[in-house]
């Protein structure tokens, strides 16, 4: 069977899947009338979701790494995270906080976190699922269950990871944040609530509100992708408060590619080229603004 032709209108059909009011039986009615037939959505769906079985990049038990689950202090009780450092480092490095998509603490992220060790950081992927009982190996499941949590109590569970980090031997208590989709968006919020983050790195995240703007202290690195209308309608707004303001920041465009184009377990959606260097770019900003 030739390998199916994935559009544009099926990637629009997923992330209203995804993020937006979409449910499933509504996404696969939908991507079998944009596929033809039921028999070729039900071979693109998984196309266009993440794939596990492709998630790890850097083995979990890699030898340069150092790579144990955690249990640490949150806000309002106990948080779970991933945390990874370099096996041989010499002095304290810089942090690095993780944050996932609305899928939670998965096999992908756990990879992303062992690639930023790999940099030369201390990173923490925390699950933010953990007041609800953390992250379900049902991804709609999870996905559900973001709609249960507090934004405030989040970014509150955030900085209980930024402390942690701080507290470990290893640190130099510099900590940056990077996130990705809802961790995107968790990223900007962050920024707006601790004045002890340096450096936060925004990967196709809603922006906050203007009027929360000035509480920035981070330096901020913005990554977007060109067709992604939903996430991108909000960057004018967001970059005049940040000019207004006088904050550091940079904003990157890729052009032709989708929302989640760093996630190489979706072939769909994955850019090789717009994720190497989003990649490159955000570890040379991270080692600036964390050394």
């Amino acid at each position: 069977m030739d390998k199916p032709e994935i559009t544009q209108a099926m990637i629009n059909a997923y992330d209203e899947y995804t993020h937006l009011t979409l449910d499933r039986r509504g996404f696969m009615d939908k991507l079998s009338k944009l596929a033809g037939s039921a028999g070729a959505a039900a071979v693109i769906a998984p196309m266009l979701a993440a794939n596990k079985a492709v998630a790890e990049v850097i083995s979990a038990d890699d030898a340069r790494l150092k790579a144990a689950d955690v249990t640490y202090p949150g806000a309002a009780g106990e948080m779970k995270g991933y945390l990874v450092q370099p096996k041989d480092a010499s002095g304290k490095l810089g942090s690095v906080i993780v944050i996932h998509e609305n899928r939670g603490l998965n096999p992908h992220i756990r990879d992303v976190a062992r690639r930023m060790a790999l940099e030369g950081f201390i990173a923490l992927a925390p699950d933010f699922l953990s007041p609800l009982g953390g992250t379900p190996e049902n991804e709609d499941q999870a996905r559900e269950m973001f709609g249960k949590l507090d934004a405030t109590a989040t970014a509150a569970n955030a900085e209980a990871s930024l402390k942690y980090l701080q507290s470990l031997p290893d640190a130099n208590g510099n900590v940056g944040a990077i996130g990705f989709c809802w961790g995107g968006g968790t990223v900007n919020t962050f920024a707006t609530k601790s004045p002890e983050l340096k450096a936060g790195v925004a990967y196709y995240g809603a922006q906050p509100k203007a009027d929360q703007v000035p509480a920035i202290k981070a330096a901020l690195m913005l990554h977007y992708a060109g067709l992604d209308d939903r996430i991108n309608a909000g960057i004018d707004d967001y970059k005049k408060a940040l000019e207004a303001n006088g904050k550091s920041f940079q904003i990157f465009v890729y052009d032709g590619v989708n929302h989640a184009f760093n996630n190489d377990t979706s072939s769909a959606r994955y850019d090789k080229k717009a994720a190497d260097l989003a990649w490159s770019r955000t570890v040379e900003f991270l080692k600036k603004n964390l050394a």
